[in-house]
């Protein structure tokens, strides 16, 4: 599996504080663009995978969903992690 149990503590570590802080707007933001990396590679293959192609948008919303909201509560750190992860608006 592309995505192991030790590469999500080592997301969550690098990004949340500590490897059980799972729940930090920081770390879910880059495990979903872990996630939708991981998924657009997969497209580029396979072009008529709908299902695939369905659960990348949804990524894509709920990631633009935390994004808005840490830009709402702290801008800082949106910017530290757009910068970080090479994401833009």
């Amino acid at each position: 599996m592309y995505l192991s149990a030790e590469k999500k503590k080592e997301f969550f570590k690098k990004h949340g504080g500590s490897d059980s802080n799972t729940g930090s707007t920081e770390a879910q933001i880059a495990m979903f663009t872990f996630r939708i990396a991981h998924l657009t590679e997969h497209l580029k293959k396979n072009r008529k995978d709908y299902n695939t192609q369905r659960a990348l948008m949804n990524l894509v919303g709920k990631r633009r969903s935390l994004l808005d909201y840490l830009i709402k509560i702290d801008i800082l750190r949106y910017r530290a992690i757009v910068k970080e992860l090479g994401l833009r608006k």
